[in-house]
Order: C-alpha cells, then structure tokens, then sequence
C-alpha cells in the first residue's frame, strides 16, 4: 500500500471510534461512516459515537479481574475510549461505569475535531472495494443491508444472539425509607442504591415476574431466541427457578443497611440480612439517574412498571428509559478472520468489535485497537501485528479467530461470543493454587508483555511482529 492511502471504517461504536482514532493517530486519514441519526438502529437513544445501549458498566477495575485487566492493558496502549470512560466515570464501588451522555459526546467532539478523520453521517449498505483498505465495526446491530453484503461475502449464514438493556430510574423517586446505599462488602464508598426484599415480597415479585406479558421478538418465534448467558433478561432467569435471582443480579451476601444493627454481630447478620437485593448503579454525574443492575427484560413497558414498582424502594419509581431486547449479529470469525483480525480471503478488510463474537464494551474497544492499529501498519506498507495470547487483547483475538482454540474453550461446536475471563489464557509455567494470587501472575506477564509490545513497537514503531 502507498503512504498516502487512507482508511475506510464502517461504524461510530466502541470498536470503530477507537479504531478511527489509531489510524489517525498513526497519521493515515480516516473516512468514518455512521448511519445515525439519518437511519435508526433497534438500541439507540442518540446519534452520538460510542453510545453504551445496555450496561454503563465497563466491568471490574482491579486488574487481577479479567475486565480490570483488560481495560488496564488498554490504557498502557494509550485507548482513547479507555481514556474517556476514565475521565468521565461515576462512582460504581470496584467498578468502572461512567456517564453515559458526557462520555459519548466527549469521544464524538474528540474525533470530529481530528484533521485526519473525515465523518460522513450516511449508511454504508456494502462492502467497500476490495483495494480499499476497510476496518469493518458495525457492532452487533449491523444494518441489514450491510449485514446480507457480508453474509454473501462470507458464506456462512449469520449467527444471532438476543441482547437486552436495562431501565433506568429517577433518584429523587427512589424512596430511602426502605431503599440503602452501600457496596458490595463494603469495599469502596456506598455506591449502589440496594433494595431489601423478605422472603415474601421476593415470592410475590417472582410470582408476577414469570407472569408478565413480554414483548413479541419480532421475525423470529420466542422458543427459537438465543439469548447470551452472561446478559440474560431477568424474567428469563426468573423461568429457571425461583431461587436463581437470589444467586444472581440479586443476591443479597455482602450487602448490609446500617439501620439494622451491627454488622459485626454474627448472629444479627444470619438473623436480619435480606432475602433478596436489587442493586441500582448510579448513570450520570449528578446522581440523577440510576439503573436496575441486571435487569435487561423483554417485557412489555407497562408490565415494567408494574412489576418492578413491587420491588421496595420503587413503588413510586419514574421511569425515565423502559428495557428493550435487540437481536445482535457476529460473525462465525474462526472461520473467517486471522488474529491480526484481517478477514482470510481479503487481507485488506479487517472486523472489530462485537461483530467478531467477542463481548463487553472493553473487548469492542480492544479489538477496534488492534483493528485500527493494523489498518494503518498495511495503509503504510508494514506487516500488521499479533499480540500474545497471554495478554487479554490477545486472548480474545486468538479465541475469534481459532476455531480449535474457540471449541476448546466452549466444549462445543457452536461458535457463541465470549467475554474476557482468565480462562483464556495459557497456563502459568508454576501452577498456584491460590486463585487470587493465580489472577495477579497472569496479569504481571500479561502486563509486561504490554510494556514490551510499547517499547518495541509503539514507541519505536520499527519491529513488524510480536511474538
């Protein structure tokens, strides 16, 4: 490719506002196509970039938890998304969430200033020419036109998953009689808005839970809906019994109002710790706004209301925004992508983000990275770059892009995405017992793989490969 050859990417997400970014910022100019707000997708609210459509939550911050580990190797590869989420994050006990609104229009400014990014705010209904250099970041919500142009391209048939948001709240209708703030264990400040359920307000909230109506899952019939597990709607979890809330979104261990005694009294705590928690998580700066942890639903908007006002705390709740369940598309990428995230039969189209079958925000963002930091090595004539398997980035990729390694990880042959969790990694050379001390020596090497691929590469931008 010649010096000057320039960059197409499809999509304004996470993976493609990051990927955007790296091609810039490696000095390729970049077109960005987004289709909002001119053409509507199922899940958004705005016409902003890096719209966060489900959870405000970017997972665990401690970098001995998969999540935290991912996001900490992105901010050591200078992730402008990371950067933002950090600048523009709320309080969320161990948690990096952020205001969802600042953050977006933030990351928006950010790459409408750039000189090097030009923005067309139109649909992009096909595959670019195959001498274009394309990074492909669509996300899950892949406009239709653009997702049947793949599917000819790929061959394969497309997979599905469905994917729900869910509601949020108004603080001030919150009631603090019943309602208390606290984190989890009590580890960081008082960060969660936790409503206490008995046994039998819990019994009665379950009750009408599996009874509401949900909402049709338009062009497909119910019985043939795949849900993801680890974003399950909450009437779904509710089906598979009425105990399995308590050990999910809603379990209420580690959770303690000060108003009921001594948390150190043993005997107090057995006696009078609730049956049940919802837990809300704080959305905006002011404090305004809050979301129900866990509670992704299909339901019917008036059924919402209804049953979740039976949670105590929320009986006079205003809901600002209603859950709604989308139907997400990925790609079968081991069959079709390199680890370099180069698609095999058109080394100039790259895949990023939730279209590859990855999952969670910092694993849109790492692949947009490693997309965009590969769509301008080949704008500028260089190798593109793997990263290690025993860094997250590289983890995930090499799972997206190894059908044997995909396989192994599932036990089973459907290709389903996958968050970032240490299963992934490759054994340590000196197996520890202890899990929390396992957790931190995967993230040293991890990390210092990291800090090699910046001394080697980034910062001296000469080497082709990481080994």
């Amino acid at each position: 490719m010649k010096e000057d050859s320039s960059v197409i990417v499809i999509g304004a997400g996470l993976a493609g506002s990051e990927a955007a970014w790296q091609i810039a910022s490696a000095g390729v100019k970049v077109t960005l196509f987004e289709m909002r707000p001119k053409k509507k997708s199922p899940a958004h609210h705005s016409s902003e970039f890096a719209e966060l459509v489900c959870s405000n939550s970017f997972g665990a911050i401690s970098s001995d938890r998969a999540a935290g580990l991912l996001q900490e190797e992105l901010r050591k590869l200078k992730s402008i998304v990371i950067a933002k989420a950090d600048q523009h994050s709320v309080p969320a006990g161990g948690a990096l969430a952020v205001d969802r609104s600042q953050f977006s229009r933030s990351i928006t400014n950010e790459l409408s200033r750039h000189p090097l990014i030009k923005i067309k705010r139109e649909e992009c209904p096909f595959l670019p020419n195959p001498n274009q250099i394309t990074v492909l970041a669509t996300g899950p919500l892949t406009s239709e036109s653009l997702a049947q142009e793949i599917k000819e391209f790929t061959g394969e048939k497309e997979c599905h998953f469905y994917d729900a948001a869910s509601p949020i709240v108004t603080g001030e209708s919150i009631d603090f009689s019943t309602a208390f703030r606290a984190s989890r264990y009590d580890k960081g400040d008082a960060d969660y808005i936790n409503c206490p359920m008995n046994e039998e307000s819990y019994s009665q909230f379950h009750s009408e839970l599996i009874k509401a109506e949900q909402t049709e899952v338009k062009g497909f019939e119910k019985e043939s809906a795949l849900f993801f597990e680890g974003c399950l709607p909450i009437e779904q979890l509710a089906q598979r019994g009425i105990e399995t809330m308590r050990f999910g979104p809603l379990k209420p261990i580690g959770l303690w109002d000060p108003r009921w005694g001594d948390v150190n009294d043993k005997s107090l705590r057995m006696l009078k710790r609730a049956h049940a928690v919802v837990q809300l998580r704080q959305e905006d700066k002011a404090g305004q706004l809050w979301n129900l942890v866990g509670f992704q639903t299909n339901l019917r908007w008036g059924e919402q209301k209804r049953v979740f006002r039976m949670i105590p705390g929320l009986s006079k709740a205003e809901f600002i925004r209603f859950g709604v369940m989308h139907r997400n598309t990925f790609l079968e990428s081991p069959k079709l992508i390199e680890p370099s995230l180069q698609f095999i039969n058109r080394k100039t189209l790259f895949a990023a983000g939730q279209l590859t079958g990855t999952e969670g925000y910092a694993a849109a963002i790492a692949g947009g990275w490693l997309a965009g930091t590969n769509a301008a090595l080949l704008a500028k004539g260089l190798h593109t770059i793997t990263l290690p398997s025993s860094t997250m980035i590289g983890a995930l990729t090499n799972f997206v892009s190894n059908s044997q390694a995909s396989i192994r990880v599932q036990n089973k042959k459907n290709f389903q995405p996958m968050p970032a969790n240490f299963g992934l990694l490759p054994e340590l050379d000196n197996k520890i017992k202890n899990k929390r001390e396992r957790y931190k020596k995967y993230r040293d090497r991890a990390l210092g793989q990291i800090q090699k691929l910046k001394e080697t590469f980034l910062d001296k931008n000469t080497i082709t490969t990481i080994i």
